[in-house]
């Protein structure tokens, strides 16, 4: 249980203080601990540089630094401090990749990085102070990520370890198991530099190399196999980024989009044609709208699938939010709603007990969820019929989407967003390495489309091969290929990343206990000698 004192984020036991551990003596030699101002400034420190790998900075090998700093940190420290010192790591990850909230809620802003940092805080009460934490750290963070996959509110992944490596030499890593397994490697590589400093050269190889194994193993595991070639649009209608809703005509937006829309070649010379999230706002049906003629005009026109991002009211309560295919013969046929809803964005968790504090900024309706998988039929000109995993805005944020899409047999994955509204590109750049990471763990292509950037094309091994710039009108054509087969990431899902997770833990802590590593040591000295 925590101290009910104030926050300290330099506690080192001294001469004069009894530490809550004492030092192992089976790990000799690992009595130094920062002293108490090195401490403070060094848990900031570590923070801000593990943020540095974060899009859109991607300096990533000072990530690696960021989290040797941390394991630093943590050497010799009471739990208390561990906590204390490991939350102020987050103050420092957070505070920079998180900005972009300010001009949204600065009290969300303030609670979002007090909550994230005190996940980190119990990540460092899990590592113990001595040599085992270069087991439990790694460990302890993918827990961490493990619950802001899921909670709050459905889970919120914002400013995670893996995208730091999104363009990275250990991003394959995530085609064995994920963006969990790749953050344990980027922490286990972090932990392995700071013994490196130390001049642990043992230690620091048993760290790293095993991480630089699993990446080999990655770029070569199966990836899938290519179905057939399909040539694919993807319109950017351009505009003014940092807008809200309540000052964008949506008629601007829609024909803005349009307008980009029929520079695409028609005739059946693509595909498929993708529009962005909510670029068709409408007060009442889509099918009874003035607009629902037109897009099927350009359906039409194209003789090929247009998915078209649509917000339709409900009712005075709630609005949907999906995304709905035109054939090329004009009619409409498949359509998914959006599951995974903006927290306080698109609707507001516990509203009778928040809206009274909401002083007017929140949204006045909340976005109807949708259910099912999250996959939409693309008929084609011959006949055929091409499924695409669906994930719009945010929901690409979230792997188990895209696995439950490719389960259900899609053959490319389509992530219509908006992020028009956003303050900075902080957010946008996180979404771009989001489709990155889901690219590898499924061995599919993934379409990115939004309204005022950035709209990308990746290919399966996490490329980015074409990407638009802000605010810009432009159309990206691109040709890419359908593809079929699971990776590993696909099969097992959480499987490796959580077996990993509590090996790593529990040799950890059976390490750390005292004489534990003897105990350990002397039953793996007796089963080799009875063989």
């Amino acid at each position: 249980m925590l101290d009910a004192q104030p926050p300290d984020f330099s506690e080192t036991p001294s001469a004069e203080t009894q530490p809550a551990e004492p030092a192992d003596p089976s790990e000799p030699g690992d009595g130094w601990a920062p002293a108490r101002p090195l401490a403070i400034a060094g848990s900031l420190t570590a923070g801000v540089a593990v943020a540095a790998g974060l899009p859109p900075w991607g300096w990533w090998p000072i990530t690696l630094f960021g989290l040797a700093a941390w394991a630093a940190v943590l050497a010799g420290a009471s739990p208390r401090a561990r906590f204390w010192r490991s939350f102020g790591v987050g103050v420092g990850w957070f505070a920079p990749s998180l900005l972009w909230m300010v001009t949204f809620t600065p009290p969300g802003y303030v609670i979002a990085i007090a909550v994230f940092s005190t996940l980190l805080g119990l990540a460092g009460l899990a590592t113990p102070p001595g040599r085992a934490r270069a087991l439990a750290l790694p460990a302890a963070l993918a827990i961490t990520e493990l619950v802001r996959y899921h909670a709050p509110f459905g889970g919120v992944p914002l400013s995670m370890t893996a995208l730091t490596q999104a363009e990275g030499p250990l991003a394959p890593i995530a085609r064995l198991g994920g963006p969990l397994l790749l953050t344990i490697g980027i922490a286990a590589v972090g932990v392995g530099l700071e013994a490196a400093i130390r001049r642990r050269w043992t230690h620091a190889a048993a760290a790293i190399a095993p991480v630089l194994v699993i990446a080999v193993l990655g770029a070569v595991a199966p990836s899938g196999n290519a179905v057939r070639p399909l040539r694919v649009a993807i319109v950017q209608g351009g505009g003014p980024q940092g807008t809200v809703a309540l000052n964008t005509d949506p008629a601007d937006v829609f024909d803005r989009h349009l307008e980009a829309s029929r520079s695409v070649p028609g005739d059946g010379a693509v595909d498929l044609v993708l529009w962005p999230e909510n670029v068709v706002n409408v007060s009442n049906k889509l099918a009874t709208d003035s607009v629902d003629p037109v897009l099927a005009a350009e359906a039409r026109r194209l003789d090929a699938p247009l998915v078209v991002g649509v917000v339709e009211s409900v009712d005075a309560d709630q609005f949907a939010n999906f995304s709905i295919v035109y054939g090329p013969d004009g009619s409409t046929g498949s359509r998914y709603d959006k599951q995974r809803r903006v927290p306080f964005g698109e609707y507001v968790p516990f509203r009778p007990v928040v809206e009274p504090f909401g002083g007017g900024l929140l949204p006045t309706r909340d976005q109807l969820p949708g259910t099912g998988p999250a996959v939409v039929d693309l008929p084609l000109t011959d006949g055929t019929d091409v499924k695409a995993a669906t994930l719009i805005s945010w929901e690409v944020f979230f792997p188990r989407l895209v696995r439950e899409g490719v389960a259900a047999g899609a053959e490319l994955v389509i992530n219509p967003t908006n992020g028009a509204s956003y303050w900075l590109t902080l957010v946008q750049s996180q979404q771009v390495a989001n489709s990155r990471l889901r690219a590898i763990e499924s061995g599919r292509w993934v379409l990115q489309a939004a309204p005022t950037g950035f709209s990308a094309v990746v290919d399966p091994a996490g490329d980015v091969i074409a990407r638009t710039a802000v605010s810009e009108e432009r159309v990206l054509i691109e040709t890419i290929q359908a593809r079929s087969g699971d990776t590993i990431a696909q099969r097992t899902g959480l499987l490796l990343p959580c077996l990993a997770s509590a090996a790593l833990l529990l040799a950890a802590w059976a390490i750390a206990t005292p004489g534990g590593r003897n105990r350990l040591t002397a039953r793996f000295s007796r089963r080799r000698g009875s063989r």
